[in-house]
């Protein structure tokens, strides 16, 4: 007889949130989350989740809970009793993480300790633990490309927190026998990304330029380099690496990294807006072909300490997990452009 397993989510709100649970119901799942008290309960993401609850009966719970707020924490898992914890909240801002350092690390570092804490005093079952860590972690000053052997230099407050609860989660799997992975994710992406962050910024940015609802889409260092991928693969590596029968570290990545500046080139090039760039510096200009300065550099948008490249190795992830990304960049961004088109204004 078959069990169904139980799945809980911290950040199930966010991109990857809302993907994994949608990925966790087809596969049968239940699946609950946690989300942070506000008068909208389940935001936007969680839509269609919502609408197959009452269509098609799928079992997706809510709970209120805070990952600042140990005995929030302690007591949805104690009710849920779930086989997998799949930790994905987090203060994920980089650039942010700068003005509110304390509560990055309370929520980033602390967080993940409340969440382990509460693991190792389940005396009911044994609970299968995927945390959430980041290519930042590497801080960008490798030449070759960052694999799990990699030695991490974390250059912002968030990366520090995620340090924290990269080696604290390796250090209870260790000393206490617990099912617990680490995820390095390099940068992942989709339509659903926050409107905070760089490729959905220069989507919604250049649709409005195209529209002429905005006049000028201003951005930081062109120059520094990441690599992209899709979200819906990444949630998908989550869920193989708590399917294996030994508890791993994985790097997740597509092994190809793009400038900032090209990002930007191809998103305005797909809206048939192709940019000419002049001067240099914060003096950089992008022109469209009517002579309309349509990209600016602000200063204020570069980090106090910048990652200049981080490009990933995905080769034990491919090899273990038989894990291959589905989406290549231009598709990613064929989607988000699509996207943002349909539903404009």
């Amino acid at each position: 007889m078959t069990t169904t397993k139980v799945a809980l989510i911290t950040g199930i709100q966010g991109m990857d949130g809302s993907f994994l649970a949608e990925l966790l119901l087809s596969k049968g799942y239940i699946v609950h989350g946690i989300i942070r008290m506000k008068s909208e309960i389940s935001g936007k993401r969680l839509d269609k989740i919502y609408q197959d609850r009452h269509e098609k009966n799928v079992s997706f719970f809510l709970h209120y809970g805070d990952l600042t707020d140990t005995s929030s924490i302690d007591c949805v898992i104690r009710e849920v009793q779930p086989d997998e914890i799949y930790h994905l909240g987090a203060m994920s801002h980089v650039r942010v993480s700068f003005d509110i350092p304390e509560y990055a690390g309370n929520c980033d570092a602390i967080g993940t300790l409340r969440i382990l804490e509460s693991i190792r005093k389940n005396i009911n079952k044994p609970i299968k633990m995927y945390n959430a860590c980041t290519s930042e972690l590497y801080g960008g000053i490798y030449d070759e490309k960052q694999n799990e052997m990699t030695p991490f230099c974390p250059k912002s407050p968030y990366a520090c927190a995620k340090l924290y609860s990269f080696w604290i989660s390796k250090i209870y799997r260790e000393s206490y026998n617990l099912f617990i992975v680490n995820g390095i994710l390099f940068n992942h992406t989709s339509y659903r990304r926050g409107d905070t962050f760089l490729e959905q910024k220069v989507v919604k940015g250049a649709v409005a330029i195209l529209k002429n609802k905005q006049d000028c889409l201003y951005l930081g260092n062109l120059y520094s380099s990441r690599d992209i991928g899709h979200s819906k693969d990444y949630v998908r590596g989550m869920y193989l690496m708590l399917q294996q029968h030994e508890p791993e570290d994985y790097v997740l990545a597509t092994g190809t990294k793009y400038f900032i500046k090209d990002i930007v080139d191809l998103v305005f090039l797909k809206l048939k807006m192709p940019l000419t760039w002049e001067n240099e510096g914060v003096d950089e200009i992008g022109i469209i072909d009517n002579g309309r300065i349509v990209i600016r550099i602000d200063p204020k948008y570069f980090r106090p300490s910048e990652v200049d490249s981080l490009e990933g190795d995905p080769t034990k992830a491919m090899e273990k997990l038989n894990w291959v990304p589905e989406y290549t960049f231009e598709n990613i961004i064929d989607e988000m452009i699509e996207h943002e088109l349909m539903n404009y204004g």
